[in-house]
């Protein structure tokens, strides 16, 4: 509800990382791993912003931010196939209107 990421490992209790207001204090809403590329996840804050984290080249901070304008999204969604090497990844959008948006990710945050 603050914006804080922990990551967990199954074998422990602590967390092996913690990233404290990660979405200048807004509340998550979603948070997903990129199916095709480990080490990648992908956060919706409940303003609509779209975090994209990849540990391998930043541990600190996200690598990237995208508003989606006009209309809160309430979830997303990530599809992808991981057996495939092609690189494609997308973000399903749900609106609180009811539609639902599909955007791709640019290839460096999805090939393996």
């Amino acid at each position: 509800s603050d914006g804080s990421i922990r990551l967990h490992q199954m074998t422990s209790e602590y967390p092996l990382m913690q990233w404290n207001d990660s979405t200048n204090g807004q509340p998550i809403i979603a948070l997903q791993w990129a199916l095709t590329r480990p080490a990648v996840f992908f956060v919706l804050d409940a303003s609509s912003n779209i975090y994209i984290w990849d540990l391998l080249e930043n541990d600190l901070l996200p690598v990237a931010k995208q508003t989606i304008p006009s209309e809160n999204v309430v979830t997303m969604a990530l599809l992808g196939e991981p057996e495939k090497t092609n690189g494609l990844l997308g973000i399903a959008l749900a609106k609180e209107s009811g539609q639902i948006d599909i955007q791709y990710v640019k290839k460096k945050w999805a090939v393996p």
